[in-house]
């Protein structure tokens, strides 16, 4: 079973956001478009079949959910007709109040097999304050399922132009890992990404 380091997908997620040419000009839906096609193009260049709207069954829902992104393994060596994992889970969300909402279809009572080696959620909130309640709910819900999980939450900082980027991955030896980054707009209206860290 794959075990990635998601801390280090946050890295390039951070470092190649410029490449994704996102503009002043562009709107919400081609934001969420690029930064998920971003890492279906990963997952495929990690020899993954990616699916975007991919069916999941969500148990208390009593419906299928679908993932905004997946990644499934294929290896015929192990089965001929069923993919061998489910290795992610992606979903990202623009909207402030779909911040509990995102995580419960992120680590929702599912069908065997279809439970993710690893979840990455995106999703603007509302402020910093709600970070604390939302990991809660990720330690919570995580508990039950297992996953490596990379929470990436971008919120907009009333002291400085653009947004905070504030990134965590929870591991399955129950340790967290923090980051933080900023995204702003160059001189020439294209966001870009930085980390705190490297400005002087």
């Amino acid at each position: 079973m794959n075990h990635f380091n998601l801390m280090q997908f946050f890295e390039g997620y951070v470092r190649n956001y410029r490449r994704l040419n996102l503009s002043s000009d562009h709107n919400i839906s081609m934001f969420t478009k690029r930064e998920i096609d971003y890492f279906a193009n990963l997952g495929e260049m990690l020899g993954f079949d990616a699916f975007i709207e991919d069916g999941k069954v969500d148990k208390a829902k009593g419906r299928s959910r679908p993932m905004d992104l997946s990644w499934w393994k294929w290896d015929k060596r192990i089965s001929d007709d069923t993919y061998v994992s489910l290795d992610l889970h992606l979903e990202r969300e623009s909207q402030f109040h779909r911040d509990v909402e995102t995580i419960e279809k992120l680590f929702s009572e599912t069908e065997e097999g279809f439970r993710p080696t690893h979840v990455i959620g995106i999703q603007y909130i509302e402020s910093q304050e709600r970070i604390e309640l939302l990991n809660n709910l990720v330690l919570e819900k995580n508990s039950i399922q297992q996953s490596h999980a990379l929470m990436i939450y971008r919120f907009y900082n009333e002291n400085s132009e653009g947004q905070q980027v504030y990134a965590y991955w929870f591991k399955t030896d129950k340790t967290i890992e923090e980051r933080r980054a900023f995204c702003k707009e160059d001189d020439f209206g294209y966001w870009f990404m930085g980390f705190e860290e490297e400005v002087s």
